[in-house]
């Protein structure tokens, strides 16, 4: 008897595609995911970004739109907002920008302009391309100053930050980033901001999950702006939210609509309400706290293993490895812990001496395969993953590697994924 399609409308009407969904839908099943960027959302959220609110445009915001029929789609907007209002603690949230990148787009627009000066973590400490980077539009557009850390600790060094602020003065300072693997001082950088004159907005697109989750201070009490995704650790769709104090709600809400985009996709405004309403139950805590015990177990394995970690372990969910010691180039170690079965990415390391595309480390992280259920036990055997794959990688030995990635495979059946084919 043959077994009914997972996805049969799709499966009918374009088999190539639903072969191609299939595909990706076994490898993220059988692979360890440690892309600290990824995640495993639940079969709610998938289901609710396939909705018929797809649908629908609805330019503007609830109450306020410019296309009739709206009558489901403002309550839909309503809940998402009210969630995330709720759920960090905030007076303002929009739900609507597209992304991580044009949400920060959004905050440069509401209140800044072309030329000033803004300042952020330089990118190859940790920072993101949107915090002023030269090669984004960001670093184009405004005169972005960066700072980054120290190179004997890995840590911010607040003196200097605070040192460049006063010297700079900069329109807004961005905090937060994609590789910072240590807890971020809210409190110390909002004590710059305003020492400075300038607005603080916090980037938690990494740690939003570990916020709402009390595995990682919040960043509200202390920024002016919150910007976030709504993937990586919340578990939710490829989507963004800005959040804030009321007073500067409508100048965020009219740099998203009309100054950088038009309607919102609404099923990714319900998938976010969903994620959200998720993040919000008791069981979401223990995730977050599993997903940073996790961190710091897998750290101190690979540390025992004589593997060298940026600022020397993790406060998050996030660990950042200089490969330089083993002798083997990050991209090198990547695409060989592929082959091994565990997906990882290949990253500069802070003062890092290898070009950007051939950097010298890796970046792992611990929320994907935390949603799978494993947990602190599991950390040893992984880490002994990573370290064979690795030294397999300096001898070319294909063997290793494709012994390894029998031994993930057979953990990873164990441990069925959320959202993925039972």
């Amino acid at each position: 008897m043959t077994p009914t399609p997972r996805h049969p409308a799709l499966s009918a009407t374009d088999p190539d595609l639903a072969a191609l969904v299939g595909a990706e839908e076994r490898l993220q099943a059988e692979t360890l995911r440690l892309i600290p960027s990824e995640n495993y959302v639940s079969s709610a959220v998938l289901e609710a970004s396939g909705t018929v609110l797809q649908n629908k445009y609805s330019e503007g915001y609830p109450g306020r739109r410019y296309y009739e029929g709206q009558q489901v789609i403002d309550q839909v907007e309503r809940l998402a907002a009210d969630r995330a209002k709720a759920l960090f603690g905030v007076e303002h949230a929009n739900v609507q920008p597209y992304s991580g990148s044009p949400a920060n787009l959004a905050v440069y627009l509401a209140f800044a302009e072309p030329g000033d000066t803004v300042m952020g973590m330089a990118l190859p400490m940790g920072g993101h391309l949107t915090h002023g980077w030269s090669v984004s539009a960001t670093g184009r557009w405004f005169r972005g100053v960066q700072y980054g850390v120290r190179q004997d600790t890995g840590l911010i060094d607040f003196d200097a930050v605070r040192e460049m602020a006063l010297k700079e003065r900069p329109k807004l300072i961005f905090c937060g980033g994609t590789a910072l693997p240590r807890t971020i001082d809210f409190a110390a950088f909002g004590e710059i901001a305003r020492e400075s004159g300038a607005l603080l907005v916090a980037d938690v697109s990494h740690i939003a999950g570990l916020i709402a989750g009390g595995a990682h201070p919040s960043p509200v009490p202390y920024a002016d702006v919150v910007s976030t995704t709504t993937h990586k650790t919340l578990r939710g769709p490829r989507g963004a939210m800005l959040l804030s104090r009321e007073e500067h709600a409508k100048a965020i809400d009219k740099a998203v609509f009309p100054g950088l985009q038009g309607g919102p996709h609404n099923q990714t405004t319900a998938a976010i309400a969903v994620a959200l309403h998720e993040a919000a139950r008791p069981s979401f805590r223990d995730y977050a706290h599993a997903v940073v015990a996790n961190a710091r177990a897998l750290a101190d394995e690979l540390l025992a293993r004589g593997f060298d970690l940026v600022s020397g372990g993790t406060d998050n969910h996030l660990v950042l490895i200089d490969l330089t010691p083993k002798q083997v180039p990050g991209k090198i170690a990547a695409k060989a812990l592929d082959r091994a079965g565990i997906v990882v990415n290949y990253n500069t390391v802070p003062y890092d001496t290898r070009k950007p595309f051939d950097p010298s480390g890796i970046r792992i992280g611990t929320p994907s395969l935390t949603s799978r259920g494993l947990s602190t036990d599991h950390m040893a055997t992984i880490a002994d993953w990573i370290d064979r794959a690795v030294t397999a990688a300096s001898k070319d030995d294909e063997p290793a590697l494709t012994a390894i990635r029998a031994e993930v495979a057979a953990l990873m059946s164990a441990f069925p994924a959320p959202g993925l084919p039972a």
